[in-house]
């Protein structure tokens, strides 16, 4: 025994013949076991096609060892040579199926189809071996058989092997809350129950602490749905509300460990310290369709008709829907004909949640309509024909912003997906099972894309032909302020809203720093040095009243842009009105034109109008011809002519090629500061327009 551990410590190859010998022949149980756990330190690519032969002999012992062994020679090729090894072994074997765990062995792609196919014929053997690979793809082959089996033990070993699989891997939680869910109504023992709750606990994903609490009143599981359930909540504030307040306290009842009070009391902290009400509540009951109703035609066609009309218009699609879509524990089925199914209620802005999943068929395609337009796409990625190889999760109408997602994140078809969905303004960020695939980007309005997004519309899931299932409907609405109105002396006036606080839809240049938040435009300073800082109007300008009211960080810079092009620097192109916090102390010695309001560079500006950082700042700016007006918080801080400001030169003695531009567009500046803008408008007084 000794002299074994020396070999095998020392893997001294030269010994091979010994160690086996020891294996087959040795007097006792315990130094043939001992021979073969050292056969895989000692053998060699040498010794491999003998080791082959032995494992297809019915009558070997050790056949374990002997395959680790096996392997260990194999692990030291690259995955293609071990293929091919084992593959050419396989074609000249009467029992090729025996080699069924080397393929498995290499956890490759080839060999999972491989083993795929072969079930088909010698289900044992590849079954075997598919609960032994470490690939997540295994999942797949994995389900369908665990879903089509009536073989307890087979159940059993392939729901083990399936847990295994899901939680070592590196997918999202998003991904392994879906299958940990599925598999859970396959369990054969508390065990495997107990362990899928404990990884639920592990996923981070609200659909996994609405699977946990259906469990705490199981006295057989809810100790275990009690931690995993309040792991989830604390370590996820952002999903504090309603509904994980019920679950914490139903979860603070029913604890009954050694530590239940200690966690009682990280329990009622967390509910003192984090909104109790709200939150994430669901759209769909998960027993019929109350809360939807059938669509009738879009938004504009909807506005255009009389309330009679739209009544009778209603019954009819409501009728229609209750045809096409079925509710039936806790999922809702599109069963492939009919129309689009709508939230009653109509939203601005929200976050939320839905699992979904495409059904097998032919072209399977659906998607979500966020305030009545079309849509953030769900299909297929197989169908490359129409270019689904990009994958879900990007707003496939976009003509103008980004329309493909940034990556493919689809599980593939018949399994579930989860989105979850943020529109704030006319911006929308999806991740797609916890990846994010649309970054901050503006919906446009397919209906009319000369008209912003709506600030309020339905909910629609799409229909398309095809069968689709969803289920997890939550959605928290984001309060905001009522978008900015023009008084009624500015209507009379003829003035026209250019950011009202819910849509940047007359805006251009960077509109990805430029981000829409509680109202406001705020310029978030990008690293990406190749992009443009500044923000356009879409439309250009001559004369014109320009209204707007900003608030400023410490030490902010930033600056307004009037009749300049949008390439270049607008401060000599065109013409820059100073932005600034000029009280800084970093701007203690500044040039006279460069305090905030200055036409910089030309015409100094009146100092001592701005509000503290942090307060809003109202400013008009009258620019007609030559003369500049800037009032700032009711005080005028420049009053001048640039034409007579640059009679004897200009004041910062450089060069302003733009200066007398006939017209141009007006546009915010962004200096690496972090600035806020809101209720801007103008009145142009161009009398061309």
């Amino acid at each position: 025994m000794a002299a074994l551990d020396l070999i095998g410590e020392r893997k001294i190859g030269a010994l091979y013949n010994l160690v086996l010998n020891e294996m087959n022949n040795a007097n006792g149980e315990k130094v043939k076991e001992k021979a073969a756990k050292t056969l895989k330190l000692v053998a060699t690519s040498s010794n491999l096609s003998e080791l082959f032969t032995m494992l297809e002999n019915d009558n070997i012992e050790h056949k374990s060892d002997i395959q680790a062994a096996v392997n260990n020679i194999l692990a030291i090729e690259t995955t293609e040579k071990q293929l091919e090894t084992i593959k050419k072994q396989m074609g000249k074997s009467e029992k090729p199926f025996v080699h069924f765990s080397s393929l498995a062995n290499t956890n490759s792609k080839e060999a999972l189809q491989i083993l795929t196919e072969a079930y088909k014929t010698n289900p044992k053997y590849a079954f075997e071996a598919l609960t032994e690979m470490n690939i997540f793809e295994a999942i797949y082959p994995l389900l369908d058989i665990v879903r089509n089996n009536d073989n307890k033990n087979e159940i059993t070993k392939g729901v083990d092997a399936l847990i295994r699989l899901i939680s070592k891997s590196t997918q999202t939680g998003a991904v392994k809350a879906n299958y940990l869910q599925e598999i859970f109504p396959f369990t054969t023992d508390l065990k495997q129950k107990r362990s899928i709750l404990s990884n639920l606990g592990n996923t981070d994903a609200f659909q996994s602490l609405l699977f946990v609490e259906k469990h705490l009143d199981d006295k057989n599981l809810n100790q275990v749905a009690c931690q995993s359930g309040m792991r989830i909540a604390l370590n996820n504030p952002q999903f504090s509300g309603e509904i994980t307040t019920r679950i914490l306290e139903k979860i603070s009842k029913t604890m009954n460990h050694s530590d239940a009070e200690y966690h009682r009391q990280s329990i009622r902290k967390f509910l003192s310290e984090n909104p109790t009400s709200g939150g994430l509540l669901p759209l769909f009951n998960g027993e019929d369709l109350t809360g939807w109703k059938g669509l009738v035609k879009n938004p504009i066609a909807r506005s255009k008709m009389t309330k009679d009309e739209l009544e009778k218009e209603q019954i009819k699609a409501d009728e229609a829907a209750q045809k096409s879509w079925v509710a039936k524990d806790g999922v809702l089925l599109f069963t492939g004909k009919g129309d689009n199914l709508c939230t009653v209620k109509q939203y601005g802005d929200f976050e939320m949640i839905v699992d979904w999943k495409l059904l097998p068929g032919p072209e399977p395609d659906a998607g979500i309509y966020l305030r009545g337009s079309p849509q953030v796409q769900i299909w297929d990625t197989a169908r490359v024909n129409v270019g689904a190889q990009v994958g879900s999760g990007g707003l496939y109408n976009n003509k103008i912003h980004t329309s493909i997602p940034t990556k493919v994140a689809d599980q593939k078809v018949g399994e579930w997906n989860s989105f979850h969905i943020k529109m704030v303004g006319d911006r929308v960020t999806v991740f797609l099972n916890g990846e994010l695939v649309t970054d901050n980007v503006i919906l446009e309005n397919y209906w009319d894309r000369n008209q912003p997004i709506f600030s309020t519309e339905q909910i629609e899931l799409q229909a398309h032909g095809s069968k689709v299932e969803y289920r997890n409907i939550y959605l928290k609405e984001i309060e905001r302020p009522e978008p900015f109105a023009l008084s009624n002396q500015e209507i009379k006036e003829g003035f026209k809203i250019l950011f009202d606080g819910t849509n940047m839809h007359e805006w251009t240049g960077n509109i990805t720093d430029h981000v829409i938040e509680d109202g406001n435009i705020v310029y978030y300073p990008s690293k990406q040095k190749s992009q443009t800082k500044n923000l356009f109007t879409k439309e250009e300008y001559g004369d014109f009243i320009f209204r707007f009211e900003f608030q400023l960080t410490p030490g902010a810079n930033n600056g307004l842009g009037i009749r300049t092009p949008q390439e270049g620097d607008p401060a000599y192109v065109g013409m820059e009105l100073q932005i600034l916090d000029d009280d800084a102390p970093i701007y203690n010695n500044l040039e006279d034109y460069q305090y905030h309001g200055s036409v910089y560079g030309i015409i100094p500006a009146k100092r001592g109008a701005l509000k503290p950082v942090g307060e809003w700042n109202y400013q008009e700016v009258i620019a007609k011809g030559d003369n500049i007006k800037i009032t700032l918080n009711g005080t005028v801080i420049v009053d001048g002519n640039i034409k007579n400001a640059t009679k004897n030169g200009n004041l910062d003695k450089k060069e302003h090629p733009g200066l007398f531009n006939k017209k141009g567009y007006i546009g915010f500046l962004g200096h690496g500061s972090v600035v806020k803008f809101r209720n801007i408008r103008i009145k142009n007084l161009d009398k061309t327009k």
